[in-house]
């Protein structure tokens, strides 16, 4: 009888084991089957027909995370109910639904960030490959998520953006059109010809093939400084992109620059001019003899 009683525990117990091992193998089996074929078969079917349908990939990207995000949920809770498992469902279910209100207090910050990722992701004129400029930043747009939007620096620095931030300030794209308009100004002396300054000025843009003739380039007086005639030169370019901005504008000011040079038009620097008497008297009365005395 002692026997049979200290028996029963055991076998108990065994059971027990083999049916952990069993359902341990059940969830890791049918969750890993899932995962596998979500991610190798159903992920990459929806990216090709969104890329057969020339899907924006501000849209594409973030809907290939959801669905990878998905499937994993998805694999997760198969498994679990698979395996027998399910009653942890249940019995988490109220903690789960503190923890989701605590973290959606906590987690204010974020929620904001993911709606304006909605808006950002569906707007067709914020995509990646923008070169964009906020606050007192600006780059190439390399990813946008829900939650962040990557953008890499022209000194080659990847910032991680909220998109709240983008969302909520006065964000510029200048190459969204096709066209690009460009200003430099110059300074000449107030006895140079500003009538050919000006012509100088524009037959260096005409002769500069990545400057368009239509719209014409202009030239016109902005200021009159301390020690220059301000002018101000308007052109365009097209297709323009940050590194064309950034060449062309230099190859047209060191045109000018040398031109201005070879005909003697003078750029002068700012200057001062002190004038007036200064009485030195008071200063060395006021002086200790020291040794003299």
């Amino acid at each position: 009888m002692d026997l049979l009683l200290t028996q029963q525990p055991t076998e108990l117990a065994l059971d027990r084991f083999i049916g952990l091992v069993r359902g341990t193998l059940l969830f890791a089996g049918s969750g890993a089957a899932i995962y596998g074929v979500g991610r190798l078969v159903f992920v990459p079917a929806v990216s090709q027909v969104m890329q057969q349908v020339d899907l924006d990939p501000n849209i594409r990207l973030p809907v290939e995370k959801v669905l990878k995000a998905t499937i994993g949920l998805f694999a997760l809770l198969t498994g679990l109910t698979v395996s027998g498992f399910g009653g942890v469902l249940t019995a988490t279910a109220a903690i789960t639904a503190a923890a989701t209100i605590a973290i959606g207090f906590a987690s204010q910050d974020v929620l904001g960030n993911f709606v304006s990722g909605v808006f950002i992701v569906t707007d067709p004129k914020f995509k990646i490959g923008d070169w964009i400029e906020w606050k007192d930043k600006e780059g190439i747009i390399e990813d946008i998520s829900f939650r962040v939007t990557r953008v890499h620096t022209f000194d080659n620095e990847l910032i991680t953006v909220p998109n709240a931030e983008l969302t909520t300030n006065a964000v510029t794209n200048p190459v969204a059109k096709k066209a690009l308009r460009i200003t430099f100004e110059f300074g000449v002396g107030y006895d140079e010809d500003l009538e050919r300054a000006k012509e100088i000025i524009v037959e260096e843009a005409h002769a500069n093939e990545e400057i368009l003739d239509r719209p014409k380039p202009s030239v016109r007086i902005m200021e009159l400084a301390e020690s220059v005639v301000v002018l101000k030169a308007f052109f365009w370019i097209s297709n323009p992109g940050r590194v064309d901005f950034v060449r062309v504008r230099s190859d047209f000011v060191q045109a000018v620059k040398e031109r201005f040079d070879a005909e003697d038009v003078s750029m002068p620097y700012p200057q001062r001019e002190l004038s007036g008497a200064i009485d030195t008297r008071e200063a060395l009365a006021s002086e200790p003899l020291g040794d003299w005395e």
